[in-house]
């Protein structure tokens, strides 16, 4: 007789139970991915599908455009005057580099034995003329006096020689003298008096040349005294002095040097005023223009300036432009700090724009605009742009909302889902 089999089994509720849950979760994540995989893959909406983390996205607005270039430079002195040597001779330095100077202090000496001995020629030449033209001064007086005596005796001939002759006249009414008597008394105060007249003109003729030959001298003295003067001056500027207050910036020559005329001493660096010397791409140079806005950033503080210089020439393929400060306290910078500037070469009001990013390298001729979460491809034409905004002008309205990060997953599809 054979048995059966109820000694053999045994009752395990909790392993079952285990088994039915599993089943059941294991059905759910199974219908889930079979209704993703329908929904990704048969939507005849998308062509292909992006994590949503992994996209950078921006909204259309209407604002302000401020079209501007970045540059980069360098805090330096606005005023930075060379010092140069004035004559030839040998130089004496009585600063280094680095020093503090004031306006005129003394920063160099030049020694020229030339223009010292050119000086004493020059003044021993002006006391010579000064000396002559004393004794030109002498000789009017003393040939004045001879034409005054001279006038003086002709006048004295012609009153003897007019009294001569009106007496003769009245002797010939008496038969006093003779008619031969009367005709020499007639022509000797004729002769009086042309001697009389002769006698003025070379008084007036002496006196001129009197006064001629005195402005000469004075005019050769005078002249003379310019030249010393101007020798004085040339040997007063041998003493180089500062120009500015500042700081002693570069020593060009050594000290007990023989310089040329001109020749480049040092530099003085004017602490008081600054510029920011700006690098400019090439490509921008055709843009830039005096006064146009910059905003600047030196360590942690931002200044505004305008463009007071642009370079004429372009080396390595960057143009040099100097920025002055406008009316702030600019007594925390130092020469040669770091700048980094925003130059504004346009400002528009009312510009639909976007953020910048990195689907303008595609050419700015499409993007991607998303709505319920999917990215369509829209062609779009842009405008100008700054560093941080881009202008639209078609495809996009106010408050899209496109992909501005790369499209390199998107493999130009039309459609994109977002997941």
């Amino acid at each position: 007789m054979i048995k059966d089999t109820s000694g053999q089994d045994q009752y395990v509720p909790e392993r079952r139970a285990f088994f039915q849950r599993k089943s059941v979760w294991g059905g759910a994540i199974l219908i889930v991915l079979l209704l993703t995989f329908l929904w990704v893959f048969m939507s005849p909406q998308a062509q292909r599908s992006v994590d949503k983390g992994l996209l950078d996205i921006a909204i259309v607005e209407v604002g302000k455009l401020t079209r501007e270039i970045g540059a980069h430079g360098r805090i330096v002195a606005a005023h930075a005057p060379t010092v140069y040597s004035p004559e030839v001779g040998v130089t004496t330095l009585h600063v280094s580099a680095g020093d503090n100077v004031k306006v005129g202090q003394l920063v160099a000496h030049i020694h020229s034995p030339e223009l010292s001995s050119e000086l004493k020629q020059q003044e021993s030449e002006l006391s010579r003329l000064e000396s002559e033209w004393q004794r030109q001064q002498l000789e009017a007086r003393r040939q004045a006096l001879t034409l005054e005596k001279s006038l003086d005796l002709a006048k004295v001939s012609l009153e003897a020689a007019e009294r001569e002759n009106r007496r003769a006249q009245l002797s010939i009414q008496s038969s006093l003298i003779s008619q031969i008597d009367l005709e020499q008394a007639q022509d000797d105060y004729a002769k009086a008096k042309v001697n009389f007249s002769h006698a003025q003109k070379e008084a007036e003729i002496g006196s001129d040349t009197l006064k001629f030959e005195l402005a000469a001298a004075k005019s050769r003295f005078e002249r003379q005294a310019l030249v010393v003067e101007e020798i004085k001056r040339r040997v007063n500027n041998l003493q180089v002095r500062a120009t500015v207050d500042g700081i002693v910036g570069n020593l060009l020559v050594q000290n007990k040097a023989a310089v040329s005329q001109n020749q480049s001493l040092m530099t003085l660096v004017d602490l008081s005023a600054y510029e920011a010397e700006l690098r400019v791409p090439e490509s921008y140079a055709n843009e830039l223009g005096l006064e146009m806005a910059v905003l600047m950033r030196v360590g942690a503080t931002e200044f505004v300036g305008q463009l007071s210089a642009i370079s004429p020439e372009v080396s390595d393929r960057e143009v040099t432009a100097r920025v002055k400060f406008t009316n702030q306290d600019i007594t925390g910078i130092r020469q040669n700090q770091r700048v980094h500037a925003r130059i504004q070469l346009e400002n528009k009001e009312n510009v639909l724009k976007v953020r910048r990013g990195p689907f303008l390298n595609n050419g700015g001729y499409f993007a991607y605009r998303l709505r319920d979460n999917f990215a369509q491809k829209v062609e779009i034409s842009t405008g100008s742009s700054s560093l941080k905004d881009i202008e639209i002008i078609t495809g996009l309205q106010e408050g899209d909302e496109i992909i501005i990060s790369g499209y390199d997953a998107f493999s130009n599809a039309d459609s994109v889902l977002i997941r």
